[in-house]
C-alpha cells in the first residue's frame, strides 16, 4: 500500500518551561462548518510500510498508521458532530465537555499527519539552506540541536511528543515537549516543524523500552527538506 510538558530548551545551560494552557481547545469550527466543511480522513503515507525500514518496522507502522491514526481520525469527527449538536441546543455543558476529545483527538490527527511527512526513506542528511542557518544560530551546531531535541523527547513521563518549534514572535527555532497528544500550535503558539513521537506504539513492537534508540534511530529518516518548507511557511505566516 503505497500512501502513508511542556520543556523548552533554548542551550545547555538555559532552560524555559512553557506548560501547555490545560483549558486550551481546538474548536475552530462554525455549527454547519463540523458537518459539511470540517469531514477528517486519514491521510495516505507518502511512502509504503515497509519504506523506512530497518529504522522503524512495517509492522509499526501500518498498526500506527492504519489503526492509531485512524482512530483520531474517527473519534475527532464523532467529537465535532457531537459539538455540532451540542451547539444547535445550546447545550454549554455539553460543549465544554466535549474539549478534552477534541484535543486529544484533534491533536493527535494534527501531530501524526505532520509526523509522517517528517520521515522519508531518503531522509537522514543534514539541513541545508534557511534551516540549517537557524539551527546554527539557535543552538550553534546541527548535533547540539539533536542532543536537546533527543534529550527532550527521551525525558517525557509517559506519552508525548518532542517537537523542534518555531517561535514566531522571536524569529527562532527552540526544543519544546508536550504530553499525550497536545498540538503543539493551538496550545503553545508555536509552530510544529520536526516531531518525535514518544508513544509506546510508535516504537515498542521493534525497540521495546529502549526509548533512547528509537529516538536516535529517528534521525535516519528525518526529511529535512519538509522541515525546511515548515519553517518556510511558518517565517512568511507570521
Amino acid at each position: 500500500m503505497a500512501a502513508l510538558r511542556t520543556v523548552a530548551i533554548r542551550s545547555a545551560v538555559a532552560v524555559r518551561v512553557h506548560l501547555c494552557p490545560p483549558s486550551a481547545g481546538l474548536v475552530s469550527v462554525g455549527a454547519e462548518g463540523v458537518r459539511r466543511r470540517y469531514k477528517h480522513t486519514l491521510p495516505d503515507l507518502p511512502y509504503d510500510y515497509n519504506a523506512l525500514e530497518p529504522f522503524i518496522s512495517a509492522e509499526i507502522m501500518q498498526i500506527h498508521h492504519g489503526k492509531h491514526h485512524a482512530t483520531y481520525v474517527t473519534n475527532l469527527n464523532i467529537a465535532e458532530e457531537k459539538l455540532h449538536e451540542a451547539t444547535e441546543k445550546n447545550d454549554i455543558a455539553t460543549v465544554i465537555s466535549l474539549q478534552g476529545a477534541l484535543r486529544f483527538n484533534g491533536g493527535g490527527h494534527l501531530n501524526h499527519s505532520i509526523f509522517w511527512k517528517n520521515l522519508s526513506p531518503n531522509g537522514g542528511s543534514a539541513p541545508e539552506g534557511d534551516l540549517k542557518a537557524y539551527i546554527l544560530k539557535d543552538f550553534g551546531s546541527f548535533e547540539e540541536m539533536k542532543t536537546q531535541l533527543s534529550t527532550a523527547s527521551v525525558g517525557i513521563q509517559g506519552s508525548g511528543w518532542g517537537w523542534l518549534a518555531y517561535e514566531p514572535r522571536k524569529d527562532s527555532l527552540s526544543v519544546i515537549a508536550c504530553p499525550n497528544q497536545d498540538p503543539l500550535q493551538p496550545t503553545t503558539g508555536l509552530v510544529p516543524l520536526f516531531g518525535i513521537d514518544v508513544w509506546e506504539h510508535a516504537y515498542y513492537l521493534q525497540y521495546k523500552n529502549v526509548r533512547p534508540d528509537y529516538v536516535k534511530a529517528i534521525f535516519n529518516i528525518a526529511n529535512w527538506k519538509d522541515v525546511a518548507e515548515r519553517l518556510a511557511a511558518a517565517k512568511q505566516a507570521k
